[in-house]
């Protein structure tokens, strides 16, 4: 089978890991449970910032952000792993800017998350995205954004969304934890 995966906030934890560097950065020191009530994807609202502050912060911090100790969501690397050694196709669709996409697929190796070039894409608009994900021929496809799912259209591809505070309203089934991947994909090859 292929499986498609969305990278950021998907199967790392970027958002609450760039959320801690601003609290260093800023000096401040906003608790993380109020990072797990944000209902936007944007982070910079609990600092005091201005949206052009925030995306003014969030572009300085890109590389401390996507290249240092960014942790993998538990039991991600060992999902995917498992995919992999059993034959499966993983992909991975990120919308993160092209010029980061060779250090991008580095890193994931590193972490330990099975990477084929030719199954990495990288830099690409949401709506790029779901052309991409339509001409895979993607089995199951992963990801956080209720933009790039709602989208998808097909009898044959599988969606989930990565459980995030600002994506509970979308309806879909839902991945809270990457341990309770193989229980589903058996539970759905079941029927």
């Amino acid at each position: 089978m292929k499986f498609g995966f969305d990278i950021d906030d998907t199967l790392i934890n970027l958002r609450g890991y760039a959320f801690s560097i601003y609290n260093k950065k800023l000096n401040q020191k906003n608790a993380l449970d109020v990072f797990e009530e944000l209902k936007t994807v944007e982070i910079h609202h609990p600092f005091g910032l201005s949206d052009q502050e925030g995306k003014e912060m969030w572009n300085s911090s890109l590389e401390e952000i996507y290249f240092t100790s960014c942790p993998p969501y538990p039991k991600a690397v060992e999902t995917l792993q498992e995919l992999h050694q059993q034959g499966h196709e993983i992909y991975y669709i990120t919308a993160r800017p092209g010029e980061h996409g060779e250090r991008t697929m580095e890193w994931m190796i590193q972490q330990g998350f099975p990477v084929e070039e030719d199954k990495f894409f990288c830099g690409m608009k949401d709506h790029e995205k779901v052309k991409i994900i339509e001409e895979l021929g993607l089995d199951y496809y992963f990801d956080d954004k209720p933009s790039v799912l709602e989208t998808l259209s097909s009898d044959t591809l599988k969606v989930f969304v990565r459980d995030q505070s600002y994506n509970r309203h979308y309806k879909a089934e839902r991945l809270t934890d990457w341990g309770e991947l193989k229980g589903i994909l058996m539970e759905k090859n079941s029927r």
